[in-house]
């Protein structure tokens, strides 16, 4: 008998999920997504090149499904609304490991063909390494971490800085940083997820972050958000995201987004590089996967200015390099 870890099985697993979910478009089927979908198009203006039934098993990122939607709808001729109810993803660290650690050759349609995510936690980039896998990445649009607290917090904006300080334990008290004399109650994310892993690189460093209990580390997005929003019907707690999971997925009544040093996140702000917190999202395919295929063709045209197009028509901000 051949013996499988959790992790070689949920790689099969959420490979399968990824194919059923895209191959529901041709069948007219559809695959509830967890967070719903944002209402923005793309207008690059190409006409659809690829097969529907043929379509690469594409994974990453939950912020990026508005995205994965519009180049589905572009590149496919899928009816916008049904790709947006048809995209499945896994968590952005089991993407990565999908593609580049878990992958089996013998069976390469149970694995995605073609990643839209944010960059692997820094685990996953080592178990990377030591596989030694070759991957094409290329950043395709710019994205940015972004706080969350109660509407009735009176806080407006924080420096990086004191967000530092929150999230290390130094500042425990909203009354030091212009609030109410309330404790903080800082939220987190869990290892494994993009958010998580941008909030230690761009913010945190080489300081490291308190411990966040269960309670207080939610396992999906939307989790948090709610969790937020929630949280003893009180202004004192503080949370993180991605600007567009908020901005276009998941923006929950009672929530506002901080200013950090003093420039809130907006399409603008990200754009001009003025936010402080910016970073990019990319595109991930297997260095050895075929010219012609269809993955690799609707990985060039994602990297593409056509592909710039539908990134900006899909409300988010290109990357430069293809921009």
């Amino acid at each position: 008998m051949v013996k499988i870890t959790r992790r070689q099985f949920c790689a099969a697993a959420l490979g399968c999920t990824a194919a059923l979910a895209l191959s529901a478009c041709s069948t007219g089927a559809s695959s509830a997504s967890s967070a719903s979908s944002g209402s923005a198009g793309s207008e690059s203006g190409a006409e659809p090149f690829l097969d529907p039934a043929s379509y690469p098993r594409v994974d990453g990122s939950t912020a990026c499904i508005p995205l994965m939607a519009a180049m589905l709808h572009e590149t496919a001729g899928v009816p916008l609304e049904e790709a947006q109810s048809s995209i499945t993803v896994s968590t952005t660290g089991y993407a990565w490991e999908n593609i580049a650690v878990n992958y089996d050759s013998a069976y390469p349609e149970s694995y995605p063909e073609l990643l839209i995510v944010y960059e692997a936690p820094a685990y996953i980039q080592k178990e990377i390494e030591d596989k030694g896998t070759q991957l094409d990445i290329t950043p395709i649009g710019l994205d940015a971490l972004v706080f969350m607290v109660n509407d009735t917090n009176p806080v407006k904006s924080l420096t990086k800085q004191q967000l530092i300080d929150i999230y290390s334990g130094k500042i425990t008290n909203w009354k030091d940083v212009g609030g109410e004399d309330a404790e903080i109650v800082a939220f987190q994310r869990s290892e494994d997820s993009g958010s998580q892993t941008l909030f230690k690189k761009l913010l945190m460093g080489d300081t490291e972050p308190m411990t966040a209990p269960t309670e207080l580390a939610p396992a999906d997005m939307g989790g948090l958000v709610d969790d937020l929003a929630a949280y003893n019907n009180s202004g004192n707690a503080i949370g993180f995201s991605v600007y567009y999971y908020i901005d276009q997925m998941y923006s929950k009544p009672g929530l506002r987004l901080l200013g950090v040093d003093d420039i809130v996140p907006s399409n603008d702000t990200i754009a001009d590089g003025t936010y402080p917190l910016p970073n990019p999202f990319y595109a991930v395919i297997r260095q050895d996967t075929a010219d012609g295929t269809p993955a690799r063709q609707l990985y060039d045209w994602i990297c593409s200015a056509e592909g710039a197009a539908c990134i900006k028509g899909a409300g988010y901000v290109p990357a430069q390099s293809n921009g």
